[in-house]
């Protein structure tokens, strides 16, 4: 393992210079790991084990199809800056009946515990910011990582509701003390209250951007689903939730509002800022993944067994890894039109045919299995400077038989 460069530039979806606030950096020694499950579909291999029904985007609006598969949990690490290169730390495949929380969980653990032995996080360093998207359970996930360095970043669904902290009961109120607070109804602005930090930002691809957050909100957990097998009381697990509002999408669609909810509390307004441009930034992950299935044949192979698939996996996320290690000795094969770039800003296909294998040579020439040697070819050569009228058919007028009219007969 080895650090990021430790190099300022500016995140997706901010281009400065700023009229009202300026778009923050993100800090460089944070480390962001965006966690995400890729699936390997596989259909049509019927007698292939530990399938599952993997969610698929239809080519209707708002289509999941369900296809069967092998999903992977991918764990990668971003780089500072606006950048397409990832660096995939360590991928897990889902066995059928797995909690998507709780292996989570014990791979962003075991990671960790790798990293702190080989010097890569030492104490006194910022905690790891993991993003995750809405699939993931955030705030068990946040549970479940309590005694790491830890920050856990999701995004929730705009039909959530939350509760928020108790407030201090009245001298000689009587009665059992409630446990929970108010309702924070995603879809209700009038249980939203006024929000404790609240930013403006002007960006290059959206807009405006309007963030605010609210302190110390939590779901109200039950007994059921991954909490189904907790004794006792179930935890109380705070948070601050991220409402994020642009003014329009680069695609022109009409933008709907972000939701994030991330572990910690207290957030200041650099806080909310960082975290919201910190979500935006999971994205460069999508083009890893692009370049894994068109590039690079991640599913490529009709593997039958899973230990070969895992297999391939590795061997695919080592051949990425050897391509983004060698990016800086690799030098920019542009085309005429296309504008240079630096060494450390090259992306995929730059890279990829500037640290190819040199061409082989020629292979030598040789007669043909087809024929055998010594025999030529009697068939005569047909010649196209001479004019061979084509033949035509005749028609049904011609083919006809003239007949002349019988005289009538007369008295």
């Amino acid at each position: 393992m080895r650090r990021w460069p430790t190099e300022k530039s500016t995140p997706a979806g901010c281009g400065g210079p700023w009229p009202k606030r300026p778009c923050r950096e993100l800090p460089t020694a944070d480390w962001s790991w965006p966690s995400t499950s890729p699936c390997w579909l596989r259909p049509g291999a019927h007698t292939s084990p530990q399938r599952i029904l993997c969610h698929t985007y239809g080519r209707g609006k708002d289509q999941h199809i369900p296809v069967p598969g092998w999903p992977y949990s991918i764990v990668c690490a971003l780089e500072p800056g606006r950048s397409s290169w990832t660096a995939p730390l360590d991928a897990l495949r889902l066995a059928p009946g797995d909690d998507t929380a709780t292996a989570t969980a014990q791979q962003l653990g075991e990671l960790l515990q790798r990293l702190i032995t080989a010097g890569q996080w030492q104490t006194g360093d910022p905690d790891v910011l993991v993003i995750a998207d809405a699939g993931y359970d955030a705030p068990r996930l946040a549970h479940l990582l309590r005694d790491l360095p830890v920050q856990v970043l999701t995004r929730m669904r705009s039909d959530r509701v939350l509760r928020r902290a108790v407030t201090p009961r009245r001298p000689g109120a009587l009665g059992r003390p409630p446990r929970h607070g108010g309702e924070f109804v995603f879809g209700r602005p009038d249980t939203w209250g006024t929000p404790d930090t609240e930013t403006v930002t002007d960006t290059r691809l959206y807009g405006t951007a309007l963030a605010r957050s609210w302190n110390r909100l939590y779901p109200k957990l039950t007994h059921r689903s991954s909490w189904a097998a907790a004794d006792g009381t179930l935890p109380i697990v705070e948070g601050t939730v991220i409402r994020l509002d642009i003014d329009h999408l680069p695609s022109g669609a009409t933008p709907k509002p972000v939701w994030l909810w991330w572990s910690g509390t207290d957030a200041t307004e650099a806080d909310a800022d960082r975290l919201w441009q910190a979500y935006l930034r999971r994205f460069d992950i999508e083009h890893t993944f692009r370049l894994f299935k068109q590039t690079l044949g991640w599913t490529a192979p009709k593997i039958r067994i899973r230990q070969a698939a895992d297999r391939w996996t590795w061997l695919i996320i080592a051949a990425y890894t050897q391509l983004r290690l060698t990016r800086p000795l690799a030098a920019d094969r542009r085309r005429p039109w296309e504008k240079p770039s630096p060494p450390d800003r090259l992306t995929h296909a730059r890279v990829r045919p500037a640290t190819a294998c040199p061409a082989q040579a020629p292979k030598p020439c040789r007669p043909g299995p087809g024929r055998p040697p010594g025999r030529k070819n009697t068939r005569p050569t047909p010649r196209h400077d001479v004019h061979t009228p084509r033949k035509t058919q005749p028609t049904r007028r011609q083919t006809k038989k003239s007949t002349t009219p019988r005289p009538r007969r007369t008295g």
